[in-house]
């Protein structure tokens, strides 16, 4: 077995992938006393020196698993992503790129592509994408027909609301959902329009509970499919593993039969 042979297996085994985890979780916890002043005045170049611990191990990791993979390395999207979470915690917060210092919360992401059932939630967003784009256009078209109608109806004597398209479209916003939807608009407005509910109602069972619902339902079943596809996978792995040891078998007893 080669030095990479080594390194690739040494990074897969569990227990290295639970102990990067741990870490995940443990510098998590180390970003958010950061944001403690208290914390950082009792302990702040502990936490300071334990961060740099958490990121040299990232550092190390994805060290190893370039060395391990070569250009394969960057034939997975999650470990382009590690790579880049890391990069971006890497780049020093100088003057103007502060900001930076806040990234590196996202080291927690790192977490989606280490735990296999929310790479599953993720890879079943991701794929519910195509068909969710369909629905967003429906829900635009929708959004686009309610503004210009709540524009002309109700913007003359509610223009803080309704004055220009851009209101409309943000109170119909909040409308879709439900925050202070029947106190804070919509019976004001009916004050001065009573049938003002003919137009409101209807379009908030339209937005939040069949668009939104659509969307909801292309989310799970997509992740069903990934789920699916995930265990085709494994039982192709069992029965190709179970078939190469039969061939092995198979090959000592003719080895001996000779």
């Amino acid at each position: 077995m080669t030095l990479r042979d080594r390194a690739g297996a040494f990074i897969d085994r569990p227990l290295v992938r639970n102990f990067i985890l741990g870490v995940i979780l443990f510098n998590a916890a180390i970003l958010g006393l950061e944001t403690s002043d208290i914390a950082m005045a009792r302990a702040g170049a502990l936490i300071v020196t334990l961060d740099g611990i958490c990121l040299a191990i990232f550092v190390i990791e994805i060290g190893l698993k370039l060395f391990a993979r070569g250009g394969r390395f960057f034939r997975d999207g999650w470990n382009i992503f590690d790579f880049v979470i890391v990069a971006i915690s890497l780049i020093p917060a100088a003057q103007g790129l502060s900001v930076l210092r806040a990234l590196r919360i996202l080291r927690l992401l790192r977490v989606l592509s280490v735990t296999p059932s929310l790479r599953r939630v993720v890879e079943g967003l991701m794929s519910a994408l195509p068909g969710m784009g369909s629905v967003f256009l429906l829900m635009g078209i929708i959004f686009y027909i309610g503004s210009v109608m709540a524009t002309k109806l109700f913007g003359e004597n509610f223009p803080e609301w309704f004055g220009t398209l851009g209101r409309s479209a943000y109170s119909l916003f909040q409308i879709m959902t439900l925050e202070s939807w029947s106190m804070g608009i919509v019976r004001p407005v009916m004050e001065i329009y009573p049938q003002a509910w003919a137009f409101f109602v209807p379009f908030i069972l339209v937005t939040t509970f069949a668009v939104v619902n659509l969307v909801v339902g292309l989310i799970v079943n997509s992740m069903q499919d990934a789920h699916h596809e995930e265990e085709t996978e494994k039982t192709g792995n069992y029965r190709d593993e179970v078939v190469a040891r039969l061939e092995r078998i198979e090959r000592m007893l003719e080895s001996r039969g000779k």
